[in-house]
């Protein structure tokens, strides 16, 4: 996609048609582009984006509406960014006992998403999905990161239950992931605990299918690493 912020005649043009806006230095251009091909979504009924357009598609977006629409759109898109800057307030994992769990947990508040681990010192799944967690939390800032030594947090857990994974929002329990095989074992990677959350509706994460191999291709990989078969 082209810069629609750059001073080139194609931009001149596009803008003398009204299919890009004048530059602003409030919204980025990333915004922009979004708004414009939002805007031509809602124009055509193809729903082509900017880059695809003729010229005589282009002469069609050419009326007294777009103004107003990518105005409308413009607004609606600062309200947006708005909206996320303000739950951005997490970024980070922290610690809980019991008094907090309450008010960290089941009143963290509306629209918040809370990511509880139960853990235990010494035991490595557990270390490994801490540091999974530290990573994940300041890519996913608007969702609150917790972790509770378990019989801190809850007296008496048994320890077969860990790790734990408690998944709250707006302080209901919506899942929960217990015990290490759920977690697939101490070789649990960033990648497929990011796939995890996500399925739980947590963190709104670009990684949709599973990135666990598959069992057929672990298996080959494994025959080929110990050089154990002959075509």
């Amino acid at each position: 996609m082209q810069n629609p912020n750059e001073d080139t005649e194609w931009n001149d043009i596009l803008r003398s048609k009204g299919v890009i806006p004048q530059k602003e230095k409030e919204i980025s251009e990333e915004q922009i582009v979004s708004i414009l091909e939002e805007t031509i979504e809602k124009k055509t009924a193809t729903g082509k984006k900017l880059e695809t357009l003729d010229l005589d598609e282009l002469d069609e977006l050419e009326d007294s509406e777009d103004e107003a629409i990518l105005l409308e759109y413009r607004q609606k898109r600062i309200a947006e960014i708005r909206a996320f800057a303000e739950k951005s307030k997490y970024g980070f994992v922290g610690e809980i006992s019991a008094q907090d769990y309450i008010n960290e947990v089941n009143k963290a508040g509306d629209g918040v998403w809370v990511v509880l681990h139960l853990y235990k010192q010494g035991i490595p799944l557990c270390a490994l999905i801490n540091e999974h967690m530290r990573n994940l939390a300041p890519k996913f800032p608007t969702v609150k990161f917790l972790k509770s030594i378990s019989t801190t947090c809850i007296p008496n857990y048994p320890d077969r239950n860990l790790p734990t994974i408690f998944v709250y929002f707006e302080g209901d329990l919506k899942k929960q992931i217990v015990g290490a095989l759920e977690f697939r074992g101490p070789n649990l990677t960033q990648d497929e605990f990011e796939y995890l959350l996500g399925q739980t509706g947590a963190i709104n994460t670009e990684i949709k299918e599973d990135p666990r191999p598959k069992i057929k291709d672990k298996l080959m990989q494994d025959l080929a690493d110990s050089n154990d078969w002959t075509l």
